[in-house]
């Protein structure tokens, strides 16, 4: 069975750090672009960042440039989304995104930024 899980989120306060996690099972990661996405209440799903199969050439939303970095280890079929310096506007349900030919969601993380 198919599977992408996300963790790590939570309620931290502006300017803390989290980090996300996106394990997968079924299936190898290392042949497919990984990325992550977002989607505040009242808005559509955004790319937060992607990273390809080699882990070259990330690339980022601009609003998360220089503060959010996403990697991936192969190894052990996660990929990860190290968020520093969180704002609010950072609110929003995380999810994580691995396509090859097909494209296979996780069921999202919820990340709250406030105060």
């Amino acid at each position: 069975q198919v599977q992408l899980v996300e963790s790590g989120g939570g309620l931290v306060q502006p300017g803390e750090s989290l980090r996300l996690s996106c394990a997968a099972s079924g299936f190898t990661i290392s042949m497919y672009a990984m990325s992550w996405y977002r989607q505040a209440p009242g808005k559509e799903r955004e790319l937060v960042a992607g990273i390809s199969t080699s882990g070259g050439s990330p690339n980022y939303a601009d609003s998360v440039k220089g503060r959010f970095t996403i990697s991936r280890d192969n190894a052990a079929n996660t990929v990860y989304l190290q968020m520093s310096s969180l704002k609010p506007e950072d609110t929003a349900v995380y999810y994580c995104r691995a396509v090859r030919v097909r494209v296979y969601w996780g069921q999202g993380t919820q990340v709250t930024v406030s105060s």
